[in-house]
């Protein structure tokens, strides 16, 4: 299933996306699609439902962030090996961990805000994972029974923010806006190996990241498990993997994001963003 949240920014209704590529509406068998939503017993109870008994969505509204109400947005850095040969730093022994504040997370296709004081906003495509099941101290080879699926993050980063003002690098990940996620939620049965995914991210139609998750240093999951190790994980949390090369911070010389400038990304299976860069208000 393609889960999706659509309508105005606050008041996103449920929804999925049919085999014709049509929004069907869940208002009527489920609130929202988060939390609870997510377990294996209700996403079963969903795959039972006969489609064509849904109301179709007319037009093109908005579409929302795909999980709602999430609890914890878990980063891993430096998680592609021909990323992290693009930045000059070893392959990390463990998976590198941090935090994007909640208040982040934005829409697959809304602006992309440049903060006060910023000069290095980057973007980074990467693969989310939704936890459909509460995962603690969690076995590597009982990881999947964890995931609900999977999504699309940019992981907008202010590289001098995060490197260059002391601290960790969460001053330069969690401003407002720094969290797309989406179009869909695509249920896991719908993608057999995350670890053979394109990936792809265009600046004003020029490809700046092309890449795949087999390049992935740490796989799904290894990431779920090892996560669940240090904080416990509950469905509708995403664990974002890293991403590939390509960067701004990456180029020489750098290149960073600019007002009226347009990001375009995409995975396989797993739909298209499309998020236009604005000034801070």
């Amino acid at each position: 299933m393609k889960l999706v949240r659509y309508g105005e920014s606050g008041r996103e209704k449920p929804g999925l996306i049919d085999t014709e590529g049509g929004l069907r509406d869940l208002s009527a068998l489920v609130a929202d699609i988060e939390g609870k939503m997510l377990v294996p017993e209700s996403l079963a109870r969903l795959r039972d439902i006969d489609i064509g008994d849904l109301r179709v969505v007319e037009g093109a509204p908005r579409l929302g962030p795909c999980v709602g109400a999430v609890g914890k947005f878990v980063c891993i850095g430096l998680n592609y090996s021909d990323h992290a040969q693009e930045a000059g730093m070893p392959l990390p022994e463990e998976p590198v961990i941090f935090l994007k504040p909640t208040s982040c997370i934005v829409g697959p296709n809304d602006d992309v805000e440049i903060p006060r004081g910023a000069s290095k906003v980057d973007w980074e495509i990467e693969l989310g994972i939704v936890i459909g099941k509460p995962a603690k101290y969690v076995a590597v080879d009982e990881a999947y029974d964890h995931v609900a699926g999977y999504c699309i993050v940019n992981d907008v980063s202010e590289r001098s923010f995060q490197l260059e003002r002391g601290g960790t690098w969460d001053k330069g990940k969690g401003c407002d806006t720094f969290g797309p996620i989406g179009p869909w939620l695509v249920t896991r049965d719908e993608i057999p190996d995350p670890q053979a995914l394109d990936m792809w991210l265009e600046v004003d139609g020029v490809r700046r990241q092309s890449g795949s998750t087999r390049t992935m240093i740490f796989d799904v999951p290894t990431l779920v498990s090892y996560v669940s190790q240090f904080m416990s994980l509950q469905p509708g949390d995403i664990i974002s993997t890293g991403t590939p090369p390509g960067v701004g911070l990456g180029m020489k010389p750098p290149v960073y994001l600019a007002p009226g400038q347009t990001m375009h990304l995409a995975i396989s299976g797993l739909g298209e963003q499309r998020q236009r860069v604005v000034a801070a208000g």
